[in-house]
């Protein structure tokens, strides 16, 4: 098949193309290179796939609709993979036209082209952000998700109602994903496991946001999520959300203890207050992902760090 992947020079997107290519796929790769982190670490993720057969990318921006009709019709795209946004809930406050301007405009883009070269499948990338601060645990895909904090959730939200929009409509039959806090080799690096285990390396302070450590995440590994995307590819029918998590809670300062563990160095905390729109907790049910994909999460948070801090210091 010819999957167009958006986003694919991201830290998910390029896993998601290595595991692709691997598996006989041809892949045609969007990325913009948005500067919301070093364009360095994205050409690093590049750099494990740019030279597998059946690969092609083009630096675009899928707010460009000419380039978006040019890709469309020189390729018999059979799925689209669209991971292409904006990420970050804290700095959607300071831009919240920003976020919905790629997160939104860019997917209804997506899939006017798709509507336009008859593309009936895709993908989309979603977050656990769309449940907010929902007391009921774990959050299921039918908890009602009307109240996210963040702009940046806002618009994952409205990404999924546009893709159901367009499934009722086009019939284009579309599963998107809600990643539970992603991590592994590649991340990006403002995310708390990166930035952590980075400044505990560099005998730098790092700061816990939510006054004592409590807050609790549900982390998943990179592999497990990239199992339960590629499980899903031959699945896709009508209009499907699914979880995509370990289902395991880790406390943020049991995070901490383990990065110092597994990079044999201790952390110097400081507190701070809780930063508007961060959740108090994330905790998947992923059921429905279990029964119709077989998905089946593996890496503990132990296992998983201890490989994230291995990467690390190998690149360092």
């Amino acid at each position: 098949m010819i999957i167009f992947l958006t986003g694919g020079a991201g830290f998910i997107g390029s896993h998601f193309a290595v595991k692709l290519l691997k598996a006989g796929h041809k892949v045609v790769c969007i990325d913009n290179f948005d500067p919301f982190y070093d364009r360095k670490v994205k050409e690093n993720n590049l750099a494990k796939f740019n030279n597998l057969p059946g690969f092609h990318f083009i630096e675009g921006d899928i707010r460009n609709v000419n380039t978006l009709n040019e890709i469309f019709n020189n390729n018999q795209i059979d799925i689209v993979a669209h991971f292409a946004a904006k990420a970050g809930v804290r700095s959607s406050l300071n831009d919240p036209q920003g976020y919905f301007d790629v997160n939104v405009n860019g997917t209804i883009n997506i899939l006017e082209q798709m509507r336009k070269y008859d593309v009936k499948k895709m993908i989309f990338a979603s977050s656990s952000s769309v449940y907010g601060n929902n007391s009921k645990f774990p959050f299921s895909e039918s908890d009602n998700v009307d109240n996210p904090i963040s702009p940046y959730a806002a618009s994952k939200k409205a990404g999924e109602l546009i893709c159901s929009t367009y499934n009722s409509l086009y019939k284009i039959d579309i599963a998107a994903f809600r990643f539970f806090t992603v991590y592994g080799p590649g991340q990006r690096p403002e995310m708390a496991i990166a930035k952590f285990a980075n400044r505990i390396l560099s005998d730098e302070p790092i700061e816990l946001y939510d006054g004592d450590g409590s807050t609790t995440r549900d982390y998943t590994y990179i592999d497990d999520i990239i199992d339960g995307l590629f499980g899903g590819i031959n699945k896709i029918s009508g209009f499907e959300i699914y979880n995509l998590g370990k289902s395991h809670v880790v406390k943020l300062i049991d995070l901490v203890q383990i990065l110092e563990k597994k990079l044999g160095k201790k952390a110097k905390i400081t507190f701070s207050n809780k930063q508007p729109g961060d959740v108090d907790k994330t905790f998947a049910d992923i059921s429905k992902a279990a029964s119709n994909l077989g998905y089946n999460p593996s890496t503990s948070i132990e296992n998983g760090i201890e490989k994230y801090c291995q990467w690390l210091k190998n690149i360092l």
